[in-house]
């Protein structure tokens, strides 16, 4: 991998937020912008290149964007579908920004340019082998092989949070049920307080929202569980078990040498991880006669998809 020596601007695209950053080569944030994701991509590409105007002043010889979208994206830099961005159904969004900002532009999902930024800045260094999971509004997944970014033939490969896990499973965002991540994703551990409050069994996290069981997030019922609160707490471990269930197949299949969790709910920090890795010891094919597979937090916290996506954008200088 070479890459470039000098600040580029990277952009997490997510179902919720929209993040832009220019990022000096040693992977540290100059400065960023954050706004709720547009809903269209006439929006979106607004949103970046003024975003990117307004920042380009701090490092005049910035001269890529690297953008890492929450989707199926394609070797051309267009997002063919994404469950949790409407916007996004053959969406040519490299060539749109392109036009726009007047600077070369590379789009990668947003899960493999944040393994891209754990390797290379983060808890991955050093290592060839890694499996990243992002757990936000949906789960992304990162992998790589022998040191390369594992992408598949059309660009779409390691949408993790696509297999099933459960037939009889909850509704994904996507159409189908029992997807693992209709089970694992920030919005599922929503839903899980939701349910426990309706059945009585999460009076501490209802009380936050003034007796409105609708109003219940996996936001809310994180910042309960820090505070805590036992039943918030029970909440967070039985999502931990869930996040588990899939991780343990994952590794089975590709035998990572470390699995590196980000996205929004790592600011959970121990409050999540130490239910998750519990539940994986107990599951993962042959733990007594293997080596063991860390299950770490990403370094670079919530910077990772801007990071990762201006890292990817060091390769077009």
């Amino acid at each position: 991998m070479t890459l470039g020596d000098t600040a580029t601007f990277g952009v997490d695209l997510g179902g919720t937020n929209l993040r832009i950053a220019l990022v000096d080569p040693d992977g540290s944030v100059v400065d960023q912008h954050r706004v709720s994701t547009p809903s269209t991509l006439e929006g979106i590409v607004v949103a970046i290149t003024d975003a990117v105007r307004g920042l380009a002043p701090l490092r005049p010889d910035a001269r890529a964007l690297g953008v890492g979208a929450a989707g199926m994206v394609d070797h051309q830099g267009t997002i063919h579908y994404s469950p949790n961005v409407p916007a996004f159904l053959h969406a040519p969004v490299r060539t749109e920004l392109e036009a726009a900002s007047g600077l070369p532009v590379v789009v990668d999902n947003d899960a493999n340019v944040a393994v891209l930024a754990e390797l290379v800045h983060g808890a991955a260094r050093g290592c060839t082998e890694v499996l990243l999971i992002t757990l936000g509004t949906g789960v992304g997944g990162g992998i790589v092989t022998r040191g390369e970014v594992l992408r598949g033939a059309h660009g779409f490969g390691a949408e993790v949070g696509h297999f099933q896990v459960d037939p009889d499973g909850p509704l994904c965002a996507c159409g189908q049920r029992g997807h693992w991540e209709a089970l694992a994703s920030g919005t599922a551990l929503g839903a899980l307080g939701r349910e426990w409050a309706t059945a009585g069994a999460a009076p501490s996290v209802l009380a936050r929202t003034s007796g409105s069981i609708d109003e219940i997030t996996g936001v809310l019922v994180g910042d309960v569980a820090q505070g805590g609160a036992a039943d918030a707490i029970a909440i967070v471990e039985e999502y931990g078990r869930r996040v588990a269930l899939g991780l343990v197949g994952l590794v089975n299949i590709f035998d990572p040498e470390r699995v590196v969790v980000s996205g929004g709910l790592i600011e959970l920090g121990d409050v999540l991880l130490a239910p998750i890795r519990t539940a994986f010891d107990g599951r993962i094919e042959g733990a007594p006669h293997r080596p063991a597979v860390p299950i770490l937090a990403a370094e670079l916290g919530g910077s990772a998809g801007v990071v990762g996506a201006a890292v990817l954008a060091r390769e077009l200088m």
